[in-house]
């Protein structure tokens, strides 16, 4: 039994991108079906690996909502979110991570993806002055998006569906694993204390993936004037679409 136990736990440690992240691909010449204006973007990393993703505009745009997805899928997918966010008159930059969609490589560390979405983030400085971009990030993409909001200034931080941190969600649904296995440890909760802007925490009460008090408890640790909105009867996925979250949403922005 203990034999097993240690084969099993090399495996969480050595597979833990394939645990953690499921992406799913697109050929070079795929055509995204968006309504309205939007263009294919491309960043360079320091290494060579080009990500891919796309950036939506808004007629008259206030700003640029920066959004980190999911772990599955792909922007293909997960940018059918564009219209809530151009509506309201902002542009929106969905992000592909390594290895999803037409991006290149693939995952191999936390501090390699931190370091592509802060590339991919200053590449749109030059266009969006901070002082006019929301970062906003969805469940996998919470921890990266408070990550940056910590080391950059935007104006804002939205987080859809924050874990408290990485190794609490571990210990949580396998709590037979040692918390030092997880190679992603996003602190969450360690990094949400040193983001300057204001942040809003949005998480449905009935989250049957990333249990919703994580965000209780990172509501306690937020500045005074920082939110945690529940949305009553949500569950994970399709967030975005509930008319709770985008008349809040509309309120905030």
């Amino acid at each position: 039994m203990a034999a097993l136990y240690v084969v099993l736990c090399a495996v969480l440690y050595f597979k833990q991108e394939s645990l953690l992240f499921s992406p799913s691909r697109l050929p070079a010449d795929y055509r995204f079906q968006f309504p309205g204006r939007f263009e294919e973007r491309w960043t360079k990393m320091a290494d060579g690996t080009r990500l891919h993703g796309l950036l939506f505009h808004a007629p008259n745009a206030k700003g640029l909502v920066f959004y980190l997805h999911g772990n599955g899928g792909d922007v293909s997918s997960w940018a059918t979110a564009a219209p809530v966010y151009t509506r309201l008159g902002y542009d929106a930059f969905f992000l592909d991570y390594r290895g999803y969609g037409k991006s290149e490589g693939r995952i191999t560390s936390q501090q390699q993806l931190l370091s592509d979405v802060q590339t991919a983030y200053r590449q749109l400085l030059p266009e969006y002055p901070e002082s006019r971009t929301v970062i906003l990030g969805y469940s996998v993409g919470t921890g990266l998006a408070t990550w940056l909001a910590a080391h950059e200034h935007p104006r804002m931080l939205i987080l859809q569906a924050p874990y408290f941190s990485m190794r609490d969600l571990a210990k949580r649904l396998y709590p037979f694993v040692p918390g030092f296995l997880v190679r992603y440890p996003l602190p969450t909760n360690e990094l949400i204390t040193k983001v300057q802007a204001p942040v809003v925490l949005f998480h449905g009460d009935h989250d049957e993936v990333i249990y919703y008090q994580s965000s209780v408890r990172l509501k306690a640790l937020l500045k005074p004037a920082d939110r945690l909105v529940l949305l009553p009867g949500a569950g994970h996925n399709g967030m975005t679409d509930n008319p709770y979250y985008q008349r809040e949403l509309a309120r905030i922005l």
